[in-house]
């Protein structure tokens, strides 16, 4: 069964008491620790420098998929409000990990599912980003920017494009991994192999949904779906290309994880010129 939520709701059945999963990385904020709010000081002048963002960084923190995406367009609406009043605003990010989960674009076809969907491995979402059926579970590391691009540029395809080489940049000066993209498809390759996918929605030019790069991910789910519905490639992890190499064998899970969201919030950053403050604060409310 194919799941769809409305843009709030407070209860799932699939887990745990608490919304968040610890891992055992490192202390990372609890449920009572994060604060939402809307943060003062807005101004109606366009013409800054740097942008602010909001990082709310759980990347060591399982959480699930529906709380991530109703976070998501609680924060999209309440941005609406604040374009309709024609008053300034700091972008936000998320930084997290989810359980296991499938997810479908609006136009995302089963055919490209390798089971029955009344008897799925995990929850299946069919959510409002574009693009095929991919998996994101543990080890995988999911940012999704909310941003006005209205002080970027409205422009979907350089969106697409700046999501794209905030990996490849990362994956290059961090692990002189050879990343690139590939003519005509969407996301981040070594050689034949996908290593991060991206999916976006984007309401009155604000974004949401974003981009998942596979980190030490366990693969193997992915062996259930036609990753993106693209039948002659396979997908692959940070992990996993990085082998024998000096960093392969020094850092462990936890440290790569670590070393590759330092990289992705500061590749970020510089791409889209953005000031990154690590808060517990957002501009949102929890819902429910």
């Amino acid at each position: 069964m194919i799941l769809a939520i409305p843009a709030l709701f407070c209860s799932f059945s699939s887990c745990e008491k608490s919304w968040l999963q610890p891992l055992s990385c490192a202390d990372s904020p609890k449920r009572n620790q994060i604060c939402f709010k809307e943060i003062g000081g807005a101004t109606k002048s366009r013409h800054h420098v740097t942008r602010r963002c909001e990082c709310l960084d759980l990347h060591n923190e399982l959480v699930p998929y529906k709380q991530a995406w109703s976070w998501q367009k609680s924060m999209v609406d309440r941005r609406h409000n604040m374009v309709d009043r024609d008053e300034d605003h700091s972008d936000s990010l998320i930084a997290l990990q989810h359980p296991s989960v499938y997810t479908l674009g609006t136009g995302g076809q089963e055919k490209y599912l390798n089971f029955d969907v009344q008897n799925a491995p995990y929850d299946i979402y069919r959510t409002e980003r574009g693009g095929e059926v991919t998996y994101h579970g543990p080890g995988q590391l999911v940012l999704y920017p909310i941003i006005n691009l209205r002080f970027h540029k409205m422009d979907l395809h350089w969106y697409l494009r700046s999501l794209e080489e905030v990996v490849i940049r990362v994956l290059r000066s961090t692990f002189s991994i050879n990343a690139s993209r590939v003519e005509g498809l969407t996301g981040v390759w070594v050689g034949k192999q996908k290593v991060a996918a991206i999916g976006i929605r984007v309401s009155r030019w604000i974004t949401y949904h974003g981009l998942a790069l596979n980190v030490t991910t366990d693969l193997t789910p992915f062996n259930h779906i036609v990753p993106c519905g693209i039948q002659d490639r396979g997908v692959g992890s940070v992990r996993e290309l990085l082998g024998g190499s000096s960093y392969g064998t020094k850092y462990g899970d936890c440290e790569l994880m670590d070393l590759t969201c330092e990289s992705l919030l500061k590749e970020f950053s510089e791409i889209f010129q953005l000031s990154l403050e690590q808060s517990l604060v957002f501009d949102s409310e929890v819902p429910g």
